[in-house]
């Protein structure tokens, strides 16, 4: 019998409460792993994803000799990495004569290994071997534009999975609004052919062009390589399903005061507060006498003056 365990305090309870499952999910972090064997290449790749993905990624540095993804059994650590780390999106590095350079990306569903995609790296440049302003180097946890160029990622189904894993490895976590000035990075994709990728990060520079919006310039920062093709495996049609479906208790923004009326359409109420005629104060029209007493006074004034000036010519 399975026994079930309890959490025995409080920092625990909030632990598995952050794990559980929602109906806006969190930001996807990624788990970061070696193989038994890694190149320097390799391990510089890794490495550089780090850096990307510094506040939402985790990188274990010790080799792993159990894990092989594409082999049945093989994903067992894999997925209790992912389940250690809440992680669903890995990104495990080996390399051997066969496949040298070799990275295997893939999402995970409930812990569970969804689709994989193995890609060659190839013509790699690190991030050192750049050279640009640094004032315009990206911030960390900006959010970045992802572009993809090529006809091939609608319609070579390993382009379109390799489109779907960088999107998701590279977006970070999905907002509602955003400043203009947390966009200061770029991530262009092409598709140089049916197996080949060509990946690079840029820098986003804003200048000047006269209007409200700024004009944009692009500043490659690096890194950039050419991701090559090697095998895929994509999620069966029930396990699609299953991750695809969405919860009918999604919460909506309650309209308060609206109807909805199928022969009158939408109706709007409005209230009015009670009027009671009886307390409220009378007008105050003092302003008024005043300006009748002043009134009278000139005139009188006035009166008086005529009766001296006649009394003066009589004399």
């Amino acid at each position: 019998m399975m026994e079930i365990r309890t959490p025995k305090t409080h920092k625990a309870k909030r632990v598995l409460e952050k794990r559980a499952p929602k109906l806006v999910e969190n930001g996807k972090k990624t788990l970061i792993l070696h193989g038994t064997k890694t190149s320097a290449t390799l391990s510089a790749v890794l490495m550089e994803l780090y850096r990307l993905k510094k506040g939402g990624a985790i990188k274990y540095s010790r080799r792993n000799e159990n894990i092989r993804p594409f082999e049945s059994g093989g994903e067992t650590s894999l997925e209790f990495f992912s389940l250690k780390t809440d992680c669903s999106i890995f990104a495990y590095g080996s390399h051997t004569k066969k496949r040298p350079d070799n990275l295997v990306l893939g999402r995970m569903y409930d812990h569970h290994v969804y689709d994989l995609i193995e890609v060659g790296i190839e013509n790699f440049k690190s991030l050192l071997s750049f050279s640009y302003d640094k004032k315009i180097a990206p911030h960390e946890g900006s959010k970045p534009f992802i572009c993809f160029t090529g006809e091939g990622f609608e319609n070579v189904p390993e382009l379109k999975q390799l489109k779907e894993v960088l999107t998701d490895l590279f977006r970070g976590e999905v907002v509602d609004n955003l400043n203009l000035t947390g966009l200061d990075r770029a991530y262009i994709c092409s598709a140089i052919s049916p197996t080949k990728v060509f990946l690079t990060h840029c820098a986003i520079k804003l200048k000047k062009s006269g209007t409200i919006v700024p004009r944009i310039e692009l500043v490659e920062v690096g890194p950039s390589m050419d991701l090559v093709i090697r095998r895929n495996r994509l999620p069966n049609e029930g396990l699609r399903k299953e991750a695809m479906k969405s919860s009918k208790d999604k919460p909506k923004k309650k309209l308060k005061n609206v109807d909805q009326d199928d022969v009158l359409g939408k109706r709007g109420r409005i209230y009015i507060p009670e009027q009671e005629v009886g307390k409220n104060p009378l007008p105050d029209k003092s302003k008024g006498v005043k300006r009748e007493r002043r009134e009278g006074k000139l005139k009188k004034n006035k009166e008086e003056g005529s009766a001296s000036k006649k009394q003066k010519e009589s004399e």
